[in-house]
């Protein structure tokens, strides 16, 4: 690899892959990314063989599509975005999980009181709390709250409107706190 080259920021190395079509540039893009790729395909499947050929596949699609990332948003949040929708795309495959019906068939007995679940809660407790919602309401969750994404960009990232993101958020949020409360309820 040619010295220096690593050192160029992501637009640099973007406008080298747009106008000189050197795959060696993504390479350097590959190698700074995979591992958080690979982290947040891992974090949906549970599987590390399936996340990385997901990640391989996310950076195959990255690749195919950079010729038309016009640079709207950070290149880490457009290839984050290709990671969730991928996944979610992978989940809803393989287990048939379409977001309406499931959300249909697992509805809250009552919209809970929006309310933050901060105190005393054990960051893993809340990791086996997110497993138990749908993939969506988990990438909702982690797009707002782990990526810091605004909700026009978590809209655009699951490929709905910014209002139906911030519903789904919303619905999402009571779904945890829910699921936290009749934890709670039993352990006492």
């Amino acid at each position: 690899m040619v010295a220096g080259l690593s050192e160029l920021n992501d637009e640099e190395l973007i406008f080298k892959i747009q106008h000189e079509n050197a795959s060696k540039y993504f390479k350097i893009l590959y190698d700074r990314y995979y591992l958080k790729v690979l982290d947040k395909c891992y974090s949906f499947v549970k599987n590390k063989q399936v996340a990385g050929e997901l990640a391989e596949d996310i950076f195959s699609k990255g690749f195919e599509k950079i010729a038309t990332f016009k640079q709207l948003s950070s290149f880490s949040s457009w290839l984050y975005s290709i990671t969730y929708n991928h996944c979610i795309d992978y989940l809803r495959d393989k287990k048939k999980l379409h977001y309406p019906s499931w959300n249909s068939d697992h509805e809250l007995p009552e919209i809970v009181e929006e309310e933050e679940i901060s105190e005393g809660v054990d960051y893993d407790e809340l990791l086996i709390l997110l497993e138990k919602i749908h993939p969506e309401e988990k990438a909702l969750i982690l797009m707002k709250y782990k990526d810091d994404l605004s909700m026009k960009q978590i809209g655009a990232a699951l490929r709905i409107s910014e209002d139906a993101a911030k519903m789904r958020l919303k619905r999402a949020k009571a779904r945890v706190l829910y699921l936290y409360t009749q934890k709670q309820q039993k352990q006492n």
